[in-house]
């Protein structure tokens, strides 16, 4: 039976395995409707006795630290949102534009701090480790926040801004330099006046392989793009022996990220949301929590009364 559940789960997110949004109107498969409980004290109860707990992030846990989701109104840098930039044929078409934009969003993140609730995951994490339990988070942001804030189990389905990968060789490496290039110091402004400053290919982040020299792009999935395998069986993973879910500041409309919740639903697993508002896969959790992350998450995964370290 395990394995059955097992092999249906991956064949389910194979279908969903590049990174699309549900089009308007239209939403994913249908959950089981119920009205989840809003009782931390119930809650609270639950995690105590849960071994094995996933959490589950997205933009909106970020968003209370100020980084921007260039998503719904006015989530635009200059005069484009985020699904028009982030795609292999933006980049194809317009690398300087691309790489100016995220060259804008990794020199902000840089002066970007983890709020409350990412430290609460993080600390949750270390205090739980102690006592013989784990922790992991799964997250859809590529800010790198919950590292920042101390998290050491931390699956990034969609890459990291502080990541590149060459388009030449194919090599990934890590890259925190600020600016990534000299052609793109001082660039970047989000303004929408702002005009594209036009580099030439040569000038944008280049490989540094030896012998190689080929254009970085940034090492994130970019919509229409295929999820890492790797990443995504270990996701499954975790999943699969999960015993208590969390889903934090995620809207559930990005695919395949927004079946994860709903598949440990489905198999009788509790799963709390929280988030600023009602998502479509609200009524298949078992908790929903409304209100910033920053306010109710760290009441969520204080230490309880029955833990001893």
């Amino acid at each position: 039976m395990i394995l059955l559940q097992f092999t249906s789960r991956r064949l389910l997110y194979q279908a969903f395995s590049s990174l699309k949004q549900s089009p308007i109107g239209i939403q994913g498969p249908c959950w089981e409707m119920a009205r989840p409980s809003s009782s931390m004290a119930d809650f609270r109860e639950v995690f105590a006795k849960a071994k094995h707990i996933a959490v589950i992030t997205g933009a909106g846990v970020s968003a209370e630290s100020g980084v921007p989701t260039f998503r719904g109104p006015g989530g635009y840098w200059r005069k484009w949102q985020a699904q028009q930039l982030a795609t292999p044929e933006a980049f194809s078409r317009n690398p300087s534009r691309v790489w100016e934009f995220y060259h804008y969003r990794r020199e902000l993140m840089l002066s970007k701090s983890p709020n409350a609730a990412h430290v609460a995951i993080a600390d949750c994490e270390a205090r739980l480790s102690k006592q013989g339990r784990k922790v992991v988070v799964v997250t859809q942001n590529i800010d790198e926040l919950h590292r920042k804030a101390g998290s050491k189990d931390v699956l990034e389905i969609h890459g990291s801004l502080f990541k590149t990968r060459c388009t030449n060789c194919g090599n990934v490496a890590e890259n925190y330099k600020s600016p990534i290039c000299k052609a793109l110091a001082g660039k970047g402004a989000p303004d929408a006046d702002t005009q594209d400053a036009c580099l030439p290919v040569g000038d944008l982040p280049r490989c540094q392989k030896q012998g190689c020299n080929g254009l970085l792009r940034p090492h994130v999935i970019w919509f229409g793009e295929t999820l890492d395998s790797n990443i995504l069986t270990e996701v499954e993973k975790e999943l699969d022996v999960c015993d208590l879910c969390l889903v934090v500041g995620t809207s559930s409309v990005v695919y395949p990220a927004a079946m994860f919740a709903p598949q440990v639903a489905a198999r009788g697993v509790p799963v709390a949301e929280f988030n600023m508002e009602t998502t479509p896969a609200t009524t298949s959790f078992s908790f929903h929590f409304q209100g910033p992350c920053g306010t109710t998450l760290p009441e969520a995964l204080a230490r309880h009364e029955s833990e001893i370290i």
